[in-house]
C-alpha cells in the first residue's frame, strides 16, 4: 500500500504544482492592454520651418563659372587667400611677376580674372611601381625641362575670400601652387 499511496500523490503534488503556476497564465498583465493614449509632442512657435536666408542657400555645382572638359594629364588645384577677387587677382599678378622661376606670365583677363602661366620644368609624376619596377629600376623622378602652359583663375569663395585655381600639367601645378602659397603667406 505503501507503493500505491506514494505512487499517487507524486503525481498530484506534481499537477498542483503545475496548476498553480500556469494560473498566471490565464490572468492578463500585459501592459499594452491598459496603455493610454498620450498626446503627441508640440514643436515651439517658431522651430517649425528653418530660416532661408541666403547665407544657408548652397548654389549648384559650377554655378558662376564655365567648367571645361577634363583633359587626360591636367589636373587643376586650388587654396582659399582672405580678401576680394579684385585684391586677390591683383596680388597673384604681383606673385607671379615676382616669382619669375616659378612661371612666365603669357596672357591675362581681368574680366574673368585669369592668368595664362608657362610654367618650366616641375616635378615629373613618379607612377607607382610593383615589386619588380622598385628592385630593378632605381632611378628617381628628375624634373622635366618642358614649359608647361598653366591657367590661374581667381574665384569668389564666401563673403569675405577668394579661390585661387590653378589648372593644368600634374608637375607644373604643384610647382606654382607652391610657390603662390609660398608667396602670399597660405
Amino acid at each position: 500500500m505503501k507503493k500505491s499511496s506514494l505512487l499517487v500523490t507524486l503525481p498530484a503534488l506534481a499537477l498542483a504544482g503545475l496548476l498553480l503556476s500556469g494560473c498566471s497564465m490565464f490572468r492578463s498583465t500585459k501592459a499594452w492592454e491598459t496603455a493610454k493614449q498620450e498626446s503627441p509632442l508640440e514643436i515651439p512657435p517658431g522651430m517649425d520651418t528653418p530660416p532661408a536666408t541666403a547665407a544657408l542657400v548652397i548654389p549648384p555645382s559650377g554655378a558662376g563659372q564655365t567648367q571645361a572638359a577634363p583633359v587626360p594629364g591636367e589636373i587643376s588645384d586650388a587654396f582659399v587667400v582672405s580678401g576680394d577677387v579684385d585684391s586677390t587677382y591683383q596680388k597673384v599678378g604681383q606673385q607671379l611677376a615676382a616669382t619669375g622661376s616659378a612661371g612666365q606670365v603669357t596672357s591675362h583677363d581681368d574680366a574673368s580674372h585669369s592668368y595664362m602661366v608657362n610654367v618650366v620644368g616641375g616635378e615629373a609624376v613618379a607612377k607607382k611601381r610593383g615589386f619588380f619596377g622598385r628592385m630593378f629600376h632605381h632611378d628617381k623622378s628628375a624634373s622635366d625641362t618642358a614649359t608647361h602652359a598653366v591657367q590661374v583663375t581667381v574665384n569668389p569663395s564666401g563673403g569675405s575670400a577668394s579661390e585661387v585655381r590653378v589648372r593644368g600639367d600634374e608637375g607644373a601645378v604643384a610647382k606654382l601652387i607652391d610657390a603662390l602659397k609660398k608667396g602670399m603667406g597660405s
